[in-house]
């Protein structure tokens, strides 16, 4: 079952931070395309306009959606690792939020 889950969160995360750019930026052309069809005609390119700036909207919110259930769980994911790391090395956790709270009460002091 792991690796089910495993295997989704890598397919999820080949959705970049440049396709999700690009993708808007065809969004945003498409309505500016329809803005200027608005201005000048209507009927037919109007309507063909219309229906190819909501199909690009329509990926775009599933890709967004698609990144931020990926996001989500690889949260999750890295969670249940710490969760399961502190409860099976309870004195190394132990120590390494002292050696933490220490540094940053070093850096605090300082000011």
């Amino acid at each position: 079952m792991m690796n089910n889950m495993s295997d989704s969160i890598t397919d999820f995360s080949d959705v970049t931070k440049d396709q999700l750019i690009r993708d808007f930026k065809v969004v945003v052309a498409d309505a500016e395309a329809l803005l200027k069809a608005t201005v000048n005609q209507g009927g037919e390119t109007m309507a063909a306009v219309r229906a190819r700036a909501q199909e690009s909207l329509a990926v775009a919110k599933e890709k967004i959606a698609d990144a931020q259930y990926a996001i989500k769980e690889k949260t999750q994911a890295a969670a249940r690792v710490a969760d399961d790391y502190v409860h099976d090395n309870p004195w190394k956790a132990v120590g390494v939020a002292a050696g933490v709270g220490l540094i940053v009460g070093l850096l605090i002091s300082r000011r």
